[in-house]
C-alpha cells in the first residue's frame, strides 16, 4: 500500500499542464485545498483534501514543526494542556476549509506532516505556539509539559 502522501501526490503528478510542482515522491509544496473533518488532538487532525477534479483524499495530518501536549500523558497538567490545545484547534479549523502547505510523508502513524493555513492566511501551528498551547518541534526527543 502506498503511503498517504503518495496517494495524494500521484494524481497531482499527472496534471502536466497545470502549475503544480511535485518536488519529490515524498513532498508537496502545496497549497492543497482541504476541509478538516476531525480534530484528534492539538497537533493532529483528519482532513479531506481536494487533489483533482472530483477527487478527494481523506488522510491524517500532523502539524509540521509543532508539538502539542499529549492527551494520554500520565501527568494531569499535560492532559489539561492537551484538552485546551484540542479545543483551540477545534474552534479554529474544525469543519472549515484550510490549505495544506509543505506536505511531507511522516514515517509514524500512517499520516502526513503539513503546515495548515486557514483561508485568511493564519498558520495554525504558529498560532498554537504564540498562544502557549504548543511549542516548536524539529524532531528528536520531546520534552515533558509537566513541571
Amino acid at each position: 500500500m502506498l503511503p498517504a502522501l503518495l496517494r495524494l501526490a500521484a494524481p497531482l503528478a499527472l496534471l502536466g499542464t497545470m502549475t503544480v510542482v511535485v518536488m519529490s515522491a515524498d513532498r508537496l509544496p502545496g497549497p492543497i485545498a482541504a476541509r478538516v473533518v476531525e480534530v484528534i488532538d492539538g497537533d493532529t487532525m483528519v482532513v479531506r483534501a481536494h487533489i483533482w477534479l472530483d477527487q478527494l483524499v481523506e488522510t491524517k495530518i500532523r502539524l509540521l514543526g509543532v508539538d502539542a501536549p499529549e492527551k494520554r500523558s500520565s501527568c494531569p497538567e499535560e492532559r489539561e494542556r492537551a484538552a485546551a490545545a484540542e479545543r483551540f484547534v477545534r474552534n479554529m479549523v474544525n469543519s472549515r476549509e484550510v490549505q495544506l502547505r509543505d506536505i511531507r510523508y511522516d514515517k509514524y502513524g500512517g499520516r502526513v506532516l503539513a503546515r495548515i493555513q486557514t483561508m485568511d492566511g493564519t498558520d495554525l501551528g504558529e498560532t498554537l505556539i504564540r498562544h502557549g498551547l504548543a511549542r516548536t518541534y524539529e524532531g528528536g526527543k520531546r520534552f515533558s509539559w509537566c513541571s
